[in-house]
Parts: structure tokens; C-alpha cells; sequence
């Protein structure tokens, strides 16, 4: 793990019920955030960049780990969104890689997956995600989430 942070960890179940459309959040991003998307499903990685974008992140996609894995290397992003099941190497993989490389283990990352089962969420955690996300996802609090993890939400909203 990162010794340079200790890196808060949560779970976060949504009902299957997700809003259409995101609300404006009132905290507005810090200039120049970017989020690295890496999934392997194009339709949800479009679907969260233009969502991010619309609440004024800038965004970078990547369809595989190994890309993922370069892209946060070179590209420094504030937040990486990290599925599990990508074509290559799995999230779990990606997720340990990058809380061991000191240039990236500050980097805080979601991980959105349709996997809940209790061992996939430990395994998760022991990789070194900073939240887990089971999809489908309301995207409004995935939006709180992405601020929580990029130290933009004031205490009093943060999730138990």
C-alpha cells in the first residue's frame, strides 16, 4: 500500500433503480480533475465520461488494463474508475499495480462492478481501492463518491 496516504475504504450498494440524470452538484469540481475510466464496456464508458464532463471533469478512457495502467502512469488522473472484468488483465490486477508504484498509489480508485460477492469486495479492498461500487450504480452518488475521493465533500456528507 501507499505509505505516503491512508486511503479511506467503502462499500456502496444502490438499488436497481438509477436516475436518468445526474443532478448538478453544488460542489463544482477543482479545476483541471481528470478521470480515468477504465472498462471494457464502450456504452458505460461513454455513458460515465459524458456525465463527467457534463459536471466539468475531464476525462480519458482506456478498454483494457494494460492501457489503463499506462494511461494513469503518463496521464496522472485525480480519480480512476476501475471495472473488474476487462479483456487483458483483471481490475484486481490494475488496482494492485497501481497502489504499489509510488507515483501512483495516491491516485484514489472506484471500482464499479456488477461482481458483489463478499470475497470480491475483500479482494477489492486488499488491492487497494478506495471505494466499491456494485452496478448498476445511481450515478449522483457516484458523483459524491468521486468528490469524497478527490477530498472535495465536506464531512457532513461523506457515507458512514
Amino acid at each position: 500500500m501507499c505509505a505516503a496516504t491512508t486511503k479511506p475504504w467503502g462499500t456502496l450498494d444502490m438499488p436497481a433503480e438509477t436516475l436518468l440524470r445526474p443532478k448538478r452538484s453544488s460542489l463544482p469540481p477543482r479545476e483541471g480533475q481528470t478521470v480515468l475510466i477504465v472498462d471494457d464496456d464502450e456504452a458505460i464508458a461513454e455513458s460515465l465520461a459524458f456525465r463527467l464532463q457534463k459536471q466539468g471533469y475531464h476525462t480519458l478512457i482506456a478498454h483494457a488494463g494494460e492501457r489503463g495502467l499506462a494511461m494513469a502512469r503518463a496521464e496522472r488522473p485525480h480519480i480512476v474508475l476501475l471495472d473488474l472484468r476487462l479483456p487483458d488483465i483483471d481490475g484486481f490486477t490494475v488496482c494492485e499495480q497501481l497502489d504499489s508504484d509510488p507515483a501512483t498509489c495516491h491516485i484514489p480508485v472506484i471500482i464499479l462492478s456488477g461482481m458483489e460477492r463478499p470475497d470480491i469486495i475483500r479482494r477489492a479492498r486488499a488491492a487497494g481501492c478506495t471505494y466499491f461500487v456494485r452496478k448498476p450504480f445511481d450515478p449522483n452518488a457516484l458523483l459524491i463518491l468521486i468528490q469524497s475521493a478527490a477530498g472535495q465533500v465536506p464531512p457532513e456528507h461523506h457515507f458512514g
